[in-house]
C-alpha cells in the first residue's frame, strides 16, 4: 500500500538545489530514470544497497536522505 512507503524528500531536494535530472543521478546509480522518480515520490521503497549509492553520490548521511537528521552530515554538526 502506497501509504506504508515513505516518501523521501531530502533525495528528491538533493538533486534539485544540485540542479541534476533524474537522469544524471539515475545513470550515475545505474538505475532506471522512473524508478528514481519512484522512489522520490514513494511509489517504490527504497532498497539499502541504493541508499547508500545515493548517500555516496551526495556525500551525506543516509540518515540524512531518510530525514532522520537535520543536516547532511553528522548529527552532531
Amino acid at each position: 500500500m502506497r501509504h506504508d512507503i515513505l516518501k523521501f524528500e531530502n533525495i528528491r531536494n538533493l538533486r534539485v538545489d544540485k540542479d541534476l535530472t533524474l537522469k544524471q543521478v539515475a545513470g550515475h546509480i545505474n538505475i532506471a530514470q522512473n524508478t528514481l522518480s519512484q522512489y522520490e515520490t514513494g511509489v517504490r521503497s527504497i532498497p539499502a544497497d541504493i541508499l547508500i549509492k545515493l548517500a555516496d553520490y551526495y556525500n551525506v548521511s543516509v540518515d540524512y536522505l531518510l530525514g532522520r537528521t537535520p543536516v547532511s552530515g553528522c548529527p552532531w554538526e
